[in-house]
């Protein structure tokens, strides 16, 4: 299933590991503090779980939000300038 991970994380070092965490799942990055790709269920709870132990008590706020094919269908996105404008332009590279 397809999800989002968004996070706010005020210590560069975790919020580094966490990005790597999540690049290790396969995850794509879209925004600074945003990855977006498909992830079972298992690993979703696996990855979750990773982070908050490397987060430990320092303060983060962390979002995995799951996204059905129908709701994935609905979304709008707007892209310009960069290298891949294939979202942009209605295409979807992570068909399926």
């Amino acid at each position: 299933m397809r999800c989002l991970l968004i996070y706010d994380i005020p210590d560069d070092r975790i919020r580094t590991k966490v990005a790597d965490f999540c690049l290790d799942y396969g995850l794509d990055r879209i925004q600074y503090s945003a990855f977006l790709g498909r992830l079972s269920a298992n690993h979703q709870e696996e990855l979750m779980l990773k982070i908050q132990q490397r987060i430990g008590k320092a303060p983060a706020k962390v979002h995995l939000v799951p996204i059905c094919k129908q709701d994935w269908s609905k979304r709008l996105v707007f892209e310009q300038g960069g290298e891949d404008e294939t979202e942009a332009k209605g295409g979807d590279e992570h068909a399926g």
